[in-house]
């Protein structure tokens, strides 16, 4: 499975542990050293909502910008509008940067969310609401590999 593990706001344990990357949100990016993750060679992520923070998220030469939520989801509190299938489709012709979907991507939503030709997708309620995360886990990634339709 070719999987990449990004590790949620926790800049410090990805460098520590060796993953691939980390996701920071705009509010986060003030609080974490840019330099060490990048020296440590670990890949950073953006979440972004609008066209300032896509704005801001560039400046810091992104391995990928996360654009959300594109439905609505429960997994935090979100005063921002869902983007849509529409928005995703245009954030992706739109920026030079490879592009994961956040924000309430479902079983029932992945391949519609695949179709815009993003780079990846960011799920949280569809993996950890299940019984057996793993198996959670395995399924989805079939279905976004093409393996499950």
């Amino acid at each position: 499975i070719n999987t990449q593990l990004f590790i949620n706001d926790y800049w410090h344990l990805a460098i520590k542990y060796g993953a691939y990357g980390v996701h920071l949100g705009q509010e986060d990016l003030l609080n974490s050293d840019i330099y060490a993750i990048s020296n440590a060679g670990v890949r950073l992520g953006i979440s972004t909502h609008s066209f300032w923070e896509v704005s801001c998220a560039l400046k810091f030469h992104p391995s990928y910008i996360a654009i959300g939520p594109v439905f609505p989801t429960s997994a935090k509190k979100m005063p921002w509008l869902t983007q849509g299938i529409k928005n995703l489709k245009y954030w992706r012709e739109l920026i030079d940067v490879p592009i994961v979907a956040i924000g309430g991507i479902s079983k029932k939503n992945m391949l519609e969310v695949k179709k815009t030709k993003v780079n990846g997708v960011s799920m949280i309620n569809s993996i950890l609401s299940k019984e057996n995360i793993a198996q959670a886990y395995k399924d989805l990634n079939n279905i976004w590999c093409g393996f499950e339709k």
